[in-house]
């Protein structure tokens, strides 16, 4: 495995472990006060897109709290779903929008960052040149993953070059892959390539592969504390208004603050640019989970930027906060 990429998993291990208290395998038990100060645990787990701000949230909510231990977990938009509704845990993190089947389930979504998923390549495929100046327009992006019709990178760049282009996918379930399938109208289930379980590994696989395309969530895509690319992998530029080359308003892949600008002020698409959620199923009563997420909603906030991510408006914020008033 790239070493990059094998240091940032066991950054990630090293992290939820060292935010874990409790053991997994279940909701933990009901939270209380004692003696004025929150006092008790909280169980999150889902999608990779928000664990690096989750891990950064439940840390400085436990500097505020120091009787609160906050288990964050992650596995993919699809098991925190599925792990809050079956009561596994209190908060789910979930990158894409909650849906109709999952709100009568109980789900209730709280907008808490924003961020993109991103079509990635090699740094060194022989193209690479050509291809950040080319881009891909979403017609493109939808015969590569879905028609299946452009296979070689000579059909993406208009050239007779017959070298195969090696797509991937996830194959975990996953807002990241359905979110990127909205933007091509689709769904995950739709998307074309080699499926590679979760963000991390599909970075890796691209990272291997100097002929292959991928799609991540800008976190893997970029070094959180350089905010430059990370080696081995670079964002394929998008092509917005289908020229057929990467105008200066559409450059903006150089580093991780410069797409999360073009994120924020609407230059990027959305999707695949999207809002990450924390769920809860049903409104939540435990005094610990409420006071966490408010934390999220309000001082939170201030924790998204340093960590690679976008504030959620406040207009936002406000409807969220007031669900958890009723």
């Amino acid at each position: 495995m790239n070493k990059t990429f094998h240091s940032i998993l066991s950054i990630a291990v090293i992290a939820s472990l060292a935010i874990a208290t409790v053991s997994c395998g279940g909701k933990k038990s009901e939270q209380q006060t004692a003696d004025g100060e929150l006092s008790g645990n909280i169980s999150i787990s889902g999608a990779f897109a928000l664990y690096p701000l989750a891990v950064k949230w439940a840390e400085e909510f436990q500097k505020l709290h120091p009787e609160v231990k906050i288990e964050v977990d992650g596995g993919g938009a699809g098991k925190g779903m599925t792990d809050v509704l079956a009561d596994q845990v209190d908060i789910a993190m979930v990158s894409r929008e909650v849906s109709d089947e999952e709100a009568k389930k109980g789900a209730i979504g709280f907008p808490t960052a924003k961020d993109a998923v991103v079509p990635t390549i090699n740094e060194k495929n022989p193209f690479y040149a050509q291809l950040v100046k080319h881009g891909i327009t979403q017609q493109a992006a939808t015969d590569i993953w879905i028609n299946g019709t452009i296979k070689t990178w000579g059909q993406l760049l208009g050239t007779q070059d017959q070298t195969k282009i090696a797509v991937f996918t996830r194959s975990d379930a996953c807002g990241a892959a359905e979110t990127f399938a909205k933007w091509l109208g689709k769904h995950q289930e739709d998307l074309l390539g080699e499926g590679v379980n979760g963000d991390p590994g599909v970075a890796t696989a691209v990272s291997k592969n100097p002929l292959s395309i991928g799609l991540n969530n800008i976190g893997y895509a970029y070094d959180n504390n350089t905010l430059k690319p990370l080696p081995g992998i670079r964002v394929l530029p998008v092509d917005g208004n289908n020229n057929g080359k990467i105008d200066p308003d559409e450059d903006f892949y150089a580093s991780k603050d410069q797409i999360t600008k073009a994120i924020a002020e609407g230059r990027y698409p959305s999707p695949p640019a999207r809002d990450l959620y924390l769920v809860t199923k049903g409104l939540p009563t435990n005094p610990v989970v409420i006071a966490f997420l408010k934390y999220v909603l309000t001082d939170g906030q201030k924790l998204n930027a340093p960590v690679g991510y976008i504030e959620i408006p406040q207009e936002k914020l406000d409807k969220a906060l007031a669900k958890l008033k009723k």
